[in-house]
């Protein structure tokens, strides 16, 4: 005759039970507090979107539409911290770009610089301050034009200074 299981527990099993559930919590908790954050230099994850060169296009067309509406301004859309203004000034579309903060140092996102055709310059529209075409005073990104006529700003420029670039 079949003998029929027995639907009771053991204290074993119950015991065998618990220590997986607490062998498996506690290397869980390894896992993120000890393992992950050693796998990067500085125990935070850095997360970077985009990349540190802008391509702004056709320096030809750029050139154009710079002299038609004054100059260019660039949201930084990921953080709002870098606005910039992409600004020719000359004739020949090879020469004379500048990249700049929108902003001047310390200054609140509302008071980006406001272009004021017939003076030729900014207006921050905060405290009245004027400045330059070419936004001397202000942190600039270096811009360079590539062999197929294309206006490169490098968002990785050393903006420490106050400096412009051509």
């Amino acid at each position: 005759m079949p003998v029929q299981e027995s639907r009771k527990r053991t204290s074993r099993s119950v015991i065998l039970a618990v220590a997986g559930v607490a062998i498996g919590i506690t290397l869980v908790l390894l896992l993120f507090v000890v393992a992950i954050p050693s796998l990067t230099e500085s125990g935070k994850v850095e997360v970077k979107l985009g990349s540190d060169t802008y391509d702004a296009g056709s320096a030809t067309a750029r050139a154009q539409n710079i002299s038609n509406g004054g100059p260019l301004l660039f949201s930084d859309v990921s953080s709002g911290k870098r606005d910039i203004y992409l600004q020719h000034i000359g004739d020949d579309v090879t020469t004379g770009w500048f990249a700049f903060d929108a902003r001047r140092p310390g200054q609140a996102r509302d008071c980006t610089l406001s272009w004021q055709p017939a003076l030729s310059n900014f207006r921050d529209p905060c405290d009245g301050a004027t400045i330059a075409a070419d936004g001397s005073g202000l942190l600039s990104y270096p811009v360079t034009i590539t062999d197929k006529g294309k206006v490169i700003v490098d968002l990785r420029g050393d903006t420490s200074t106050l400096t412009t670039s051509g």
